[in-house]
Formats: C-alpha cells, sequence, structure tokens
C-alpha cells in the first residue's frame, strides 16, 4: 500500500497552493481496478486525501480489464463507499465480459449516461475547488465540465490515452465520423483550466487539437519503488514452481491487459517459433477481450503458460518471475498511449524487450535502457528473445533501474498535487515542452 505523507510532508508547498482543498475526480475506472487508469486515478486520489485535501470520486464498479463488474458490486446499481478516507460513489455501467468491438463504445456511453446526473448534482452541491476529469473516458465529461464552470471550479484533464484516435486506429472506421467525433473532442478539450498527459508526443497531438500550450503539461504515470524492487535472483519463485517451470529456464513475461491493442498474437506467434527451445517459456498473466483467443491460439504450446491477473500482494514476485518482459504494440498505436506496465517492468530490474517504431516516444525513452525490436514481426521478436537469453544483462538492468527512479512515485505526485492545484504555475507547467517533472536519460 502506498504511502504518500511523507513525501508531502517533506515539500514545501508552492506560492498559491492551498493547504487543503475540496477535490472531485470523474473518472470511470478507479479502486480496487490496479491496472490501466484505474490503478493511477485510485493512487493519486488516496494521496490527495493523504495531504488534507477533501476528496470525492464519481465512478462506475470496478469491471477492467475483464469488463465485467467486480465481486461485492452491482452493474446497475448506485451505491457509496468510503475507502481510505476519499468518499467514492458508484454509478452503473453496462458491459459484456470480454467485449471488444462496438462494447467498447458502448460501456463508457451507458457509464457516462447514468454518472451525468450524479456529477453534475454532486459539484453543485459540494462546490469543489477543483474539478479532475480523466481520459478515458471522454463521453462523461461534458456534464462535469459544465458543472464545474457554473460553481467555478478549476477544471483539470488528465489524458491517460488519446481515446479518439487509439478508437479509430484499432476498433472504428468512418472518416466523416471520425471528423464528427474529433470535432465534439476538440470543443471538450479546449474547456479545461488544465490538461495533464503523460508523454510529450501525446502533448503535440494536444496542441495540434487546440489545447493551448501553456495550459497543457506532461507529468509521467509513476511506479511506487517500495511495492516494485528486484529480488534475488537465486530466491525461490512461487511460480515458477506453481507452474513447473526449472531455476534455469529463461522466462519471457507478459503482465496486464489482454485486448486487441496489446498485439499479444504477435508474442503467441513468437513463442511458436521457439517452441523447439526447451531453455525458453513464456507466460502471460492478464484478462482482457482478446484473452480467449490468445489461449486458443497456444492450446497446442507446451512452452506457454496463461495466469489470470494478480492481486497486488502477489504482482512483485509475479515480475520477479520473469528474466525478460515484452512489451508489445500494435504499428500506429505507440504515440496514442504510453503503456502503464512500463514502471512495473523496470522497477522490477528485469530488462524489458520492447517492440516499437523507430521515433516513437517510448523508443526514445528506452533506448539503451530496454532491447528494442520492430511491432508486428513475430519472427524478429523470437530472434530478440534467443539473443537476450544469452547475453549479459547485467548492464541493462541497471540502466532500467536508474530509468525507474525517474517514476518514483514520491516524486512524482506530489508535482502532480501542485500542478492540479496551482493556478499560478500553468505557464511554468507549459514550458520546457511541457514536462513539469524531469528528463529521461538512458546514460
Amino acid at each position: 500500500m502506498l504511502d504518500f505523507r511523507v513525501a508531502a510532508a517533506d515539500k514545501a508547498p508552492s506560492a498559491g497552493v492551498a493547504k487543503t482543498s475540496k477535490i472531485l475526480i470523474h473518472v470511470a475506472n478507479f479502486y480496487p481496478e490496479f491496472i490501466g487508469v484505474g490503478k493511477y486515478a485510485g493512487e493519486f486520489a488516496f494521496a490527495l486525501a493523504e495531504s488534507g485535501n477533501s476528496v470525492e470520486v464519481v465512478t462506475a464498479p470496478p469491471h477492467y480489464p475483464g469488463w465485467r463488474v467486480g465481486d461485492g458490486y452491482r452493474f446497475l446499481s448506485y451505491s457509496r463507499e468510503e475507502i481510505r478516507g476519499v468518499n467514492v460513489r458508484r454509478c452503473p455501467i453496462i458491459c459484456k465480459p470480454n467485449g471488444g468491438g462496438l462494447w467498447r463504445i458502448l460501456a463508457p456511453l451507458t457509464f457516462a449516461a447514468f454518472a451525468a446526473p450524479v456529477v453534475f448534482y454532486r459539484i453543485l452541491a459540494s462546490r469543489p475547488d477543483v474539478v479532475l476529469c480523466v481520459e478515458p473516458t471522454l463521453f462523461s465529461v461534458p456534464a462535469a465540465l459544465l458543472a464545474a464552470k457554473l460553481v467555478g471550479a478549476r477544471t483539470v484533464l488528465h489524458v491517460q490515452d488519446l481515446e479518439v484516435d487509439a478508437a479509430f486506429e484499432v476498433h472504428l472506421k468512418g472518416e466523416r465520423t471520425r471528423k464528427f467525433a474529433e470535432a465534439i473532442e476538440r470543443f471538450i478539450l479546449r474547456g479545461f483550466d488544465l490538461t495533464v498527459t503523460i508523454s510529450r508526443k501525446m502533448r503535440q497531438a494536444l496542441l495540434r487539437k487546440g489545447v493551448e500550450s501553456d495550459r497543457c503539461a506532461v507529468i509521467r504515470n509513476w511506479v511506487d519503488l517500495g511495492a516494485i524492487f528486484p529480488l534475488a535472483p537465486d530466491a525461490p519463485n512461487a511460480f515458477r514452481q506453481e507452474l513447473g517451470i526449472a531455476p534455469e529456464t529463461f522466462v519471457v513475461l507478459y503482465s496486464g491487459n489482454i485486448g486487441r491493442k496489446q498485439a499479444l498474437n504477435v508474442v503467441a506467434d513468437a513463442a511458436r517459433l521457439c517452441r523447439d527451445d526447451a531453455k525458453i517459456h513464456f507466460i502471460i498473466a492478464g484478462d482482457g477481450p482478446a484473452k480467449a483467443d490468445i489461449v486458443q491460439s497456444c492450446s497446442d504450446l507446451s512452452n506457454v503458460s496463461f495466469l489470470p491477473l494478480q492481486p497486488l500482494e502477489r504482482f512483485n514476485e509475479l515480475l520477479n518471475a520473469a528474466n525478460a518482459h515484452v512489451l508489445p504494440q500494435l504499428k500506429n498505436t505507440a504515440d496514442l498511449v504510453l503503456p502503464s506496465k512500463l514502471g512495473g517492468m523496470l522497477a522490477s530490474g528485469r530488462p524489458v524487450i520492447a517492440t516499437v517504431e523507430k521515433d516513437t516516444e517510448l523508443e526514445q525513452m528506452l533506448r539503451g535502457s530496454a532491447f528494442l525490436t520492430q511491432p508486428e514481426d513475430p519472427q524478429l521478436l523470437a530472434k530478440t528473445i534467443r539473443e537476450v537469453a544469452m547475453a549479459d544483462l547485467s548492464e541493462i538492468k541497471r540502466r532500467s533501474l536508474q530509468l525507474a527512479k525517474f517514476l518514483d512515485a514520491r516524486t512524482v505526485l506530489p508535482a502532480f498535487e501542485d500542478a492540479i492545484l496551482d493556478h499560478e504555475n500553468d505557464s511554468a507547467l507549459g514550458s520546457h515542452n511541457g514536462d513539469a517533472i524531469f528528463e529521461f536519460s538512458s546514460t
């Protein structure tokens, strides 16, 4: 469990930042989801509350990545709970288990419709100092944005995913439909006092969509280095033992959402090409709409094991079961998102094998700190995995751990808090190409 109170206390407050503020967060994904947007929304809300702020969240019941409502929650019920000092209001969402395609549009739309009256009323009633919305999903933003303007609240948008662009690259077609969606997106984006995103290429895309430069900042997603850290290479690993994997076997691990955008079919094809190498084994851990297809495609492969999404208390041991992490992506989507799983991969001290296109932000960020290969090329991925299995990994491990330190939650979260609360620092946040925290270096 993250505890940010020490980091916040050690940091002198910036001029213009109130000691405590009332903050309402509107987001479709939240704790107890522990991957993707829900992980970061939860950790940030708890950090804000631990700093003494009054925090309210309007969200859906947990449903990601399997697109099924979690145990203890009902998908057509409104509910309220308090979690670690945060007042959480849950609004219904209609989703299809492991649903893809059209359901990726319909589910967020249903949440937006059910949540709109709640978030509108709560903003008018509680009159927060700050309203923070998170993309995805933009569908739910208009009601919160309008209510915030009516009460004079500061409005901040946290862009974790360029939702419209990604939807048309992966799921949707139609030039007219895309132009209409982009026009609505531009109108919504221009309504916020501050937009925060997680990569420079995503910031550049937001500027092209009409967001003003001095209102757009980059703050990277963080990792809790107290929870994710290298274990001794010779330490017994429960996952290897459970799966019957020998200590000398080179394990390639993917852990996270299993959807079309993650291109796990390329990993499955690479595993097939490596099936005659008894010293290489693949573990795919997670859930998502494409999992059944991936399991079926690997049904005849003895060198591939599948695990469900692991709870937080076992996550570090899972990451340390690997000799290398694989980070696949589709072509043309690399600069629309920055994979949230990357921080944990780096912090585990195991090298990363990433499929990236040249000169994308992910390629620039990982250059010299990971093994890089072209996306959607299983033969090249299999070749790279074989080479990594034979290589001296000590230097690349050192560099990946060094890179992980730049993502330390104890540094990033207090800076993020300052950004959303401080009216006077927006221009400074927009400078230096919008990077409010740090520069990356692989040296």
